[in-house]
């Protein structure tokens, strides 16, 4: 049974240990401090109550920025990551937001493909952006409502 729910503060060691398994983007810390941003919403991809991905995107005037967006490995390429995004855009519109913003480094060819599948588009690069030194592509996707 696949089902999406909203995360709240209790779950960050949730969050924080799927993190550590996979893109390991943020601190404890950081996870707590996300919470507490206004207008962020974090959403968990949960299989029979066990989460496999997480969402955090955040909310501002009339577009939201996509913070974090993951899915455990094991459950990579079989349709969870769209599955999400799908939940995702459908919450944009619900909410009248106009676009949908995203940040993923340019070494990471993998989300940059899944992204695209999305009508994410390239609107602007940040130079040696990530740790690794590699760039960010700043990507955005209209959100059309009907």
């Amino acid at each position: 049974m696949i089902s999406i729910k909203q995360i709240n503060e209790k779950d960050i060691d949730l969050c924080y240990e799927l993190d550590s398994k996979t893109i390991s983007l943020w601190s404890k810390k950081q996870w707590a401090n996300e919470f507490k941003k206004e207008g962020t919403k974090i959403f968990g991809l949960l299989i029979k109550n066990i989460v496999i991905g997480i969402c955090v995107f955040q909310v501002v005037l009339d577009e939201a920025q996509i913070n974090y967006f993951v899915v455990n490995q094991k459950f990579r390429k079989k349709g969870f990551g769209s599955y999400l995004m799908n939940f995702l855009i459908k919450k944009c519109k619900k909410l009248n937001l106009k676009k949908l913003l995203l940040e993923v480094s340019q070494s990471n060819l993998t989300a940059e493909r899944f992204y695209r599948r999305f009508d994410f588009f390239t609107v602007g690069i940040r130079k040696n952006y990530y740790k690794d030194g590699s760039n960010a592509l700043l990507k955005e996707k209209k959100i059309w409502t009907k």
